[in-house]
């Protein structure tokens, strides 16, 4: 480490400010810290506050707690300050160098604003980095909005994508599992409408997500017995299912907002050739609600 990276280590901020402590101005200067002290007073209309200015309890104390090196030349030194420290800035240096008058201080003062030019140099090469990084956090930023943006559009178009599907003989696999991501759609409410239930479709709905209020209207001969609903609900709530003799067709409903017309029961997906269908005009939904009642 050369001269100028030795002063560097010595040059702190305060109050927005490159300074160094008088005790190292001292040091650099090769004379005592009381001898720098008494010029500065002696000369005092020369050194205003941008040129020195005395540390409070708090700045030394902050200062002593993040400076390893100033830490380690107190207490080689065993330096006892019955005072807070003078601290300069690049322009007090300067000032000083001047008063002091010795070659020794001319050489040093020399090096020393040297250190003061390289450190704004670094400054600046930081706050430029930190800059970027701001620029790079941001645009990161926008790119999540941006992916936000684009992977709900993807979920809706997704949602919208099945306007109508037809399943052959033996597709049970895809037609069950195209039901389940209709039912994992839901987030308050699903409705189903089917005569021949049993109690397959408790495999389905146990894919729901959690707190959708299932009600089931089927017909009295519907194989779905208390005991299932009642294990059901204890896992899964909450499920209710009610008899009817209105319908013929199968339906589902979606949160009262998408209606799906099922050619074939639940129970038989698959079995035989059927079709399932998104219906556009949701005002079948409040038609369907006026003939329902729990």
């Amino acid at each position: 480490m050369n001269e100028i990276e030795n002063i560097q280590n010595l040059i702190y901020t305060i109050r927005g400010r490159q300074v160094m402590i008088d005790s190292d101005v001292a040091m650099l200067y090769n004379t005592e810290t009381r001898s720098v002290n008494q010029t500065v007073k002696r000369n005092i209309n020369r050194f205003p506050e941008r040129y020195c200015f005395q540390l409070t309890k708090n700045e030394f104390e902050n200062l002593r707690s993040q400076s390893v090196i100033l830490n380690k030349t107190l207490n080689n030194g065993g330096v006892v300050r019955k005072y807070l420290p003078y601290v300069f800035t690049e322009q007090g240096i300067a000032m000083l160098s001047g008063l002091l008058k010795s070659d020794v201080a001319i050489q040093v003062s020399i090096k020393i604003m040297d250190a003061f030019v390289e450190m704004r140099k670094i400054i600046a090469n930081s706050l430029n980095i930190n800059n970027r990084i701001s620029a790079l956090e941001y645009k990161m930023i926008e790119c999540d909005n941006k992916f936000d943006e684009v992977f709900n559009e993807l979920q809706r178009n997704q949602e919208n994508k099945l306007t109508q599907k037809i399943f052959f003989e033996g597709q049970i696999y895809d037609s069950y599992s195209l039901i389940i991501d209709i039912i994992k759609r839901a987030k308050m409410k699903i409705v189903i409408i089917d005569n021949y239930i049993n109690d397959s479709i408790l495999k389905m709905l146990s894919k729901k997500n959690k707190n959708v209020e299932v009600i089931i209207f089927t017909s009295q001969k519907s194989n779905l017995i208390k005991l299932d609903i009642s294990t059901f609900n204890k896992q899964y709530p909450t499920l209710k299912v009610a008899k009817t003799d209105k319908f013929h067709d199968r339906f589902m409903v979606i949160d009262n907002k998408q209606l799906y017309h099922i050619g074939a029961s639940l129970k038989d997906l698959g079995k035989r050739c059927f079709a399932i269908n998104k219906m556009e005009d949701i005002s079948f939904i409040n038609r369907l609600n006026n003939n329902i009642v729990i």
